[in-house]
């Protein structure tokens, strides 16, 4: 199995490149983390989708650290990397989102594959179980045939567990039907807590969401043979909105397109904390949560040793 470390965003609310950012006890990123689960989870492979920009830095950095434990590759994203028969307004700075961004690892990939956000702290559990949901011999993924299908999966999270206390955040909110199966997944923005009750604001007015809302924190399970619907899906996004200068191709649209065919998506209820640094505030927490795993033996510091 190959993980697909989306890395490549601009970080416009965080003000600087955090997928980079040192929150562990040695300087460790996020990416290490995620790294370090997946080795120990089984993976085979990790596939970093960075920028041209950044190319030499991410390849010499986790190849120096990891080169010798699992097999990488880095392919990137950027505007120009589209189908020729499409062009796009040079004013655009935008990237095409993270849909465009997991199109980038087509070729790296070989079989199923894992894809998550390079700044998101998933926990080792939720690694264990979407790799366990591959297996053949996994209740969840008998019950589905999805290791000899085209079904697929995500791990969910409680939306209660994914906000931040210093700004508003963008979740992919879930509908699920009586089997635990995805029915609908929704993009929510500005969604923050507001005198005790989640709330999210449309272009018309404020909604509330439950506190257990299942959401999406781009942590997706799928087939080798997915990347055809993805390839397709973003074509005709282009013949749409190529000449718009923000408008981005989401993972959620792969999924819509999947389900509409007939696959169904499993979500796999984790009990693995997650985390993330989408401002520069949130910052000090993360280090405390990792200072604390370190401290009770779940990680050991410098993570790459």
């Amino acid at each position: 199995m190959t993980l697909v470390i989306l890395a490549a965003g601009m970080a416009s609310r965080f003000g600087s490149l955090k997928q980079i950012e040192g929150l562990g006890p040695s300087g460790e990123t996020i990416i290490d983390y995620s790294i370090y689960d997946a080795i120990h989870a089984g993976f085979s492979k990790i596939v970093l989708v960075i920028r041209e920009a950044t190319h030499d830095h991410f390849a010499q950095t986790f190849t120096e650290k990891y080169g010798d434990k699992i097999k990488l590759e880095f392919v990137d994203q950027e505007l120009h990397k589209i189908p020729k028969s499409f062009d796009y307004l040079p004013e655009r700075e935008k990237p095409w989102g993270t849909g465009h961004a997991v199109l980038m690892a087509k070729d790296a990939v070989e079989g199923p594959f894992v894809v998550i956000n390079g700044d998101d702290f998933y926990g080792r559990e939720a690694f264990e179980d979407i790799v366990k949901y591959f297996r053949k011999d996994d209740p969840v993924a008998e019950r589905s045939r999805s290791a000899r299908a085209n079904n697929f999966c995500m791990v969910g999270y409680a939306l209660n567990k994914t906000l931040s206390d210093f700004g508003t955040v963008s979740r992919g909110v879930c509908e699920l039907d009586e089997n635990q199966r995805l029915k609908t997944i929704t993009e929510r923005v500005s969604i923050q807590r507001v005198n005790e009750k989640i709330e999210y604001t449309d272009e018309t007015e404020t909604h509330e969401l439950p506190e257990n809302s299942k959401v999406s924190m781009n942590f997706w399970g799928f087939q080798k043979q997915h990347f055809e619907v993805l390839e397709q899906g973003f074509k005709d996004f282009l013949k749409e909105h190529s000449k718009e200068l923000k408008s981005e191709y989401y993972i959620p649209t792969l999924a819509s397109l999947l389900m509409q065919q007939g696959a169904h998506c499993d979500v796999l209820s984790s009990n693995a904390e997650w985390f993330g640094v989408t401002y520069k505030e949130d910052v000090a927490e993360a280090k405390q949560r990792l200072a604390e795993l370190t401290e009770k033996g779940v990680y050991p510091t410098p993570i790459w040793q």
